[in-house]
């Protein structure tokens, strides 16, 4: 794509400065629909070109931007959702900060870096369907977990017949979260069902052992159905399972280890499922117990497990063909 002119954009929970690089720009809009059409009528006005040959950058704030990045892509608009992070570690040391100074500086990290920044694509909607039901699920069970502690720590301490209206209301709310959950697995189990190409994913993701349901929802959400990364190693370094080494000269020998930057949530996902495996799958338990025995740590050989069924689910979707279990063969 031909680029003439640089916007950078900074979102807030009910504005959006933008910033034009070229011609040194500044404007405010609201962040809805109405700063959105009004933002476009005042990129014409000021750039006097094409939009095509714009393109408009900001940082990915989840829910704030959003909205934006639908507006645009109905309209075929180049733009890109960059990560806070990476904005902000491109910029040096810097003082000062406020929401002009931010537009200005992210319409310049999109110029500098030009050759680096790739035009973003949403996921499809059902995808956004599923991603968005997986983080109220979240929430329901951290917010089920916490009534089922309080209520078993308040057993301690006192006891159930002195106190049946306390006890009877945390029962309750357990129950009635759990039902909620309930609803919205069956509501995203309905969204995979529904559409022939998540399904399909779907049933080859849970051949893995280790892969359940909800692990398979997040692997296809973050993947956008495995169309966002290209091998199954740049998806472990999203998640912050790969290992990187630490070492500088002959004097710094750190021990390889992962980044801490990564999606926790689903490196947090992998690590259940990894021990789920350790339990189900023979192959993997032999394994586990055998590195160990050789001096390797728990959480290391966990580690390499985690890889492991990330090599395993992308080479099943690759293929097409549901994961076989070599093992069982081997012992039967």
């Amino acid at each position: 794509m031909l680029i003439n002119t640089y916007v950078g954009i900074d979102v807030s929970k009910l504005t959006l400065d933008v910033f034009i690089r070229e011609s040194k720009l500044h404007k405010q809009v609201k962040n809805n629909l109405s700063g959105f059409n009004s933002l476009l009528k005042w990129l014409e006005t000021q750039t006097l070109q094409s939009l095509d040959t714009v393109l408009v950058c900001f940082e990915h704030t989840g829910l704030y931007s959003l909205p934006l990045a639908l507006f645009l892509e109905e309209r075929n608009m180049h733009y890109s959702m960059i990560s806070p992070l990476e904005i902000k570690r491109s910029m040096g040391i810097t003082r000062g900060k406020n929401d002009l100074i931010d537009s200005k500086r992210i319409a310049e990290f999109a110029f500098r870096f030009k050759d680096k920044v790739s035009e973003t694509k949403l996921p499809a909607k059902d995808i956004r369907k599923v991603h968005s039901l997986l983080t109220l699920r979240d929430k329901l069970v951290t917010n089920m977990k916490g009534y089922a502690m309080t209520y078993n720590e308040t057993l301690r301490t006192m006891r159930k017949e002195d106190f049946p209206e306390l006890f009877s209301t945390y029962e309750n709310m357990v129950a009635s979260l759990k039902a909620e959950i309930k609803k919205v697995e069956n509501a995203i189990k309905t969204i995979l069902k529904n559409n022939l190409q998540l399904w399909t994913s779907y049933k080859l993701v849970t051949s893995v052992k280790g892969i359940g349901f909800i692990v398979a929802s997040y692997l296809i959400v973050y993947t956008y159905n495995f169309t966002r990364f290209d091998t199954w190693r740049k998806f472990a370094c999203y998640s912050g399972i790969a290992p990187f080494d630490y070492q500088s000269g002959t004097s710094v020998r750190g021990k390889t280890q992962v980044s801490s930057i990564a999606n926790k949530q689903i490196k947090t996902m992998l690590h259940l499922a990894s021990i789920c495996a350790i339990h189900t799958d023979a192959e993997l338990r032999e394994y586990y117990h055998r590195r160990q025995t050789e001096g390797k740590t728990k959480m290391a050989v966990i580690n390499i497990i985690r890889n492991k069924l990330v090599s395993r689910v992308f080479a099943v979707i690759k293929r097409g063909t549901p994961f076989v279990d070599i093992k069982k063969y081997a012992m039967s």
